[in-house]
């Protein structure tokens, strides 16, 4: 697969072992060309990180609840690139009310916290993006991070609700962007050692689940697999590929039942 003269926006890229972080790495070794976002004060650890690249990058200005960070993001990469091949949307946070058994309790603003974050923004940076988008050559993409919101997770909670969210958010969106020329697809990822993940209180019991299910196992400290995912669907080589959840976890969905009870 050759990205030679692709353009991509990535956010999400906070340490070396995140998803995003290793999608860049990959879009670089193809010969894409890629820029990251960050905001306030952890823009420092996404420039820091970003110097681990193969390539230099840029690191623009972008909190996905800030209306006001989107036009002069637009304005940036308008004057960057004038086009826009493809967006990487790894954003996701829920307040700690919100998660670790506290269903019930949860306060709405928590909720609504951990959706307007989690989900809304995959809308909001998609119409934002879209003339960017809508001058790719062969038409630009959207993805977005994933965890199989089909089914209650222990200790999950109302960012279960909200990864739901973002699931039917990507349907619609492939709805309303298709006929621009724009594919909208998520991957639902395995569980992986993230910054992310070690917000979540009992990540552990998660992730012990996929060694007893998953018939392809699963190492939750190698993002590589769903990060070429990723990059598939961002090619052109997934052009007639939209609305879609591709899962990225050794097979773990399709089982029924653990494999292997006893881990």
């Amino acid at each position: 697969m050759d990205l030679k003269g692709r353009r991509y926006l990535l956010t999400g890229v906070l340490t070396k072992d995140s998803i995003a972080f290793s999608t860049a790495a990959q879009l670089q070794e193809l010969g894409a060309e890629v820029v990251l976002t960050g905001f306030g004060r952890a823009r420092r650890l996404t420039e820091r990180v970003a110097a681990k690249l193969p390539h230099e990058v840029e690191v623009l200005e972008l909190d996905v609840n800030r209306l006001e960070d989107y036009p002069p993001l637009v304005e940036a990469l308008t004057a960057k690139w004038g086009a826009l091949d493809g967006v990487l949307h790894a954003v996701a946070f829920a307040p700690e009310d919100a998660l670790g058994g506290n269903f019930l309790n949860t306060p709405p603003e928590s909720a609504i916290t951990a959706f307007q974050t989690s989900a809304f923004s995959l809308k909001q940076l998609g119409v934002s993006l879209l003339p960017l988008l809508q001058r790719a050559e062969g038409g630009g993409a959207i993805v977005g991070l994933d965890f199989d919101a089909t089914v209650a997770w222990p200790i999950y909670d109302w960012m279960g609700v909200a990864k739901a969210a973002l699931e039917s958010t990507s349907r619609y969106l492939a709805r309303d962007l298709g006929p621009h020329g724009i594919r909208v697809n998520l991957v639902s990822a395995g569980p992986l050692k993230t910054v992310a993940a070690g917000g979540i209180p009992g990540f552990q019991t998660l992730s012990d689940a996929w060694g007893r299910q998953a018939p392809l196992g699963w190492d939750v400290e190698d993002p590589e697999p769903v990060a070429r995912t990723i990059c598939f669907l961002l090619s052109d080589w997934a052009r007639a590929i939209s609305g879609e959840i591709v899962h990225v976890d050794g097979g773990f969905h399709a089982m029924g039942t653990a494999l292997n009870p006893e881990g």
